[in-house]
């Protein structure tokens, strides 16, 4: 079993930047590949992007060059780095963790809003 605690989020004006973390407590096996999806209102959840330990990571095209994922193996906990955002990255983010890049376990979602 593993459980994913989410921190950071909250309101961003345009062009801004956040910060989210996810920590992974229980079984550093299930947690090969960590990451996040985003939902926004009204909208299906999709991938924003992922990490493989050892360093093998994914962008969806809506993030890339703007958002930077990075993790720390020891910590089991990833960071989620968004620059340049825009109101179309409000959502709610959550953090998934897996053996492989589907997800198996989820956090309980932080929201993120980008508005003036």
């Amino acid at each position: 079993q593993v459980q994913l605690v989410e921190s950071g989020g909250g309101l961003v004006q345009p062009g801004g930047s956040l910060r989210l973390s996810c920590a992974a407590s229980g079984s550093i096996f299930s947690t090969n590949v960590m990451g996040w999806y985003r939902q926004a209102p009204g909208k299906k959840r999709e991938l924003v992007t992922s990490i493989k330990r050892g360093g093998n990571t994914n962008y969806s095209d809506a993030v890339k060059g703007r958002f930077t994922i990075s993790r720390e193996d020891a910590a089991n906990t990833v960071h989620l780095q968004m620059n340049g955002l825009k109101p179309g990255d409000t959502a709610v983010y959550y953090c998934f963790a897996g053996i492989t890049w589907t997800p198996a376990y989820w956090g309980q979602g932080t929201q993120v809003t980008v508005s003036s």
